[in-house]
């Protein structure tokens, strides 16, 4: 049986469908940074000096700017993660790196936020986050100056547990001059630039060590845009 709508339904209904077409799909927006205890943009000699011996230490964090996860809107909130690593991160030729961590929840938050915002730090970081020790609450800030990744003059701090300062890299940082990314970021990201870490501390509990590497080319500031789930 064949159904003939009137064309004043035929041309709604196309109408209706083209703008839904049209419409985005909703997605988490902001900012993310991280330091790790080896330089991930380097020359061969230098992360080959580095491989399995530092960079299994790391500190990672978001700043929602806008969006919800798992229903739940985050806009405003941050979350952090500390991480140590059986070996070096990002080494491709470790096909499996056991990490455990400590999450770092943004004291802003009310706890379907926090459960929320959890959720999405697992889902951005991979495996990274799986074995989670301990969770704290602390203020978080996460600010880019001027919003301006390219300045990658951020930083990043939860409380008194852990802190991220970096600028953007110089020629004085080039000591082979022939330096490039070597690792990507641990995180989902949309744009990422290599940043040079002035500060990079972690001094909680959890992992049964702290640090403290400054003055490393070992940072990335970075922006996210992720569909919401």
């Amino acid at each position: 049986m064949k159904i003939f709508l009137p064309a004043t339904c035929s041309l709604f209904l196309s109408a209706s469908l083209t703008l839904a077409a049209g419409l985005p799909s909703q997605s988490i927006t902001g900012n993310y940074m991280e330091a790790r205890t080896a330089d991930v943009y380097t020359g061969p000699c230098f992360a080959n000096s580095e491989t399995a011996l530092v960079g299994q230490l790391a500190v990672m964090g978001w700043k929602v700017s806008h969006g919800s996860w798992q229903g739940v809107d985050l806009s405003g909130l941050s979350v952090v993660g500390a991480i140590r690593a059986e070996s070096t991160l990002g080494n491709v030729e470790v096909k499996s790196n056991p990490a455990k961590a400590v999450l770092i929840i943004d004291s802003k938050a009310d706890p379907a936020q926090r459960l929320a915002l959890a959720a999405f730090a697992k889902h951005m970081s991979g495996s990274l986050l799986d074995d989670v020790v301990r969770v704290e609450t602390q203020p978080i800030d996460l600010a880019i100056e001027n919003n301006d990744l390219h300045s990658r003059n951020a930083t990043l701090t939860a409380g008194s547990l852990a802190k991220i300062e970096t600028r953007a890299m110089s020629d004085g940082d080039q000591v082979c001059h022939n330096e490039e990314v070597w690792y990507q970021p641990l995180s989902r990201t949309s744009h990422a630039m290599p940043a040079y870490a002035l500060s990079h501390e972690y001094e909680g509990q959890g992992l049964g060590v702290t640090w403290s590497s400054p003055d490393k080319r070992s940072a990335f500031v970075a922006s996210f845009s992720e569909p919401s789930e």
